[in-house]
């Protein structure tokens, strides 16, 4: 089974397409939260493929600086692969085609009013990006093998659930975003079935 950092030969769109074709996942009924889908966008050739992670632009109403995978609610009448590649067009100026979504990955519910659905696109090969300042303060490519990071749990009076961690950028990202790409790395990189809706948020992200 290649490792992350073996990722980059010319069978690897199939491989990580497969992966996800297999893993069956699990859904989640709004039941009064506001569904919405983000994309991990997988970008580069030659040896390391990379995925787009920004940092939300500081005049946003909600979560303003955190980190943060390209995404937002689904417009009526969308489904989560829509919402996704429209919210990737809108905050990076990237189109990516329908038929290079390679997967969706658990929904995952937020303490914040939320389900979001991942989904894993294929954005192929670098390209200039025209980040939407309204919504996207810095943009980075974050290559898989640093994806590829054991998180780390903690426990909070507040709450039984552990809450996630995971090192990336110098800093440690957390649910949902750190839900999200320790999944991918559980399940795309790793072919490990790996549940993470039980995983918390940290409390300043609770509203």
């Amino acid at each position: 089974m290649p490792a992350s950092g073996d990722l980059g030969g010319p069978d690897v769109r199939a491989v990580l397409a497969d992966r996800l074709r297999r893993f069956v996942r699990t859904t989640v009924e709004p039941d009064g939260r506001r569904p919405a889908a983000v994309a991990i966008a997988l970008v580069g050739t030659g040896d390391e493929l990379g995925i787009w992670l920004t940092r939300r632009a500081a005049r946003m109403r909600a979560h303003a600086g955190q980190f943060a995978l390209p995404g937002g609610r689904l417009d009526d009448g969308e489904d989560a692969v829509a919402a996704a590649l429209r919210e990737l067009r809108e905050e990076l100026g990237v189109t990516v085609p329908h038929q290079d979504v390679l997967g969706v990955l658990d929904d995952y519910p937020t303490r914040s009013g939320y389900v979001i659905t991942p989904v894993v696109v294929w954005a192929g090969a670098e390209r200039p990006l025209v980040p939407n300042p309204a919504e996207v303060a810095v943009v980075h490519r974050i290559p898989l093998r640093e994806v590829d990071v054991p998180p780390r749990f903690v426990r909070i009076p507040e709450s039984d659930r552990p809450v996630i961690q995971l090192p990336l950028l110098d800093t440690l990202l957390h649910a949902p975003t750190a839900a999200v790409l320790y999944q991918f790395r559980e399940v795309v990189l790793h072919d490990r079935h790996t549940r993470v809706a039980g995983l918390e948020q940290p409390v300043f992200a609770w509203r």
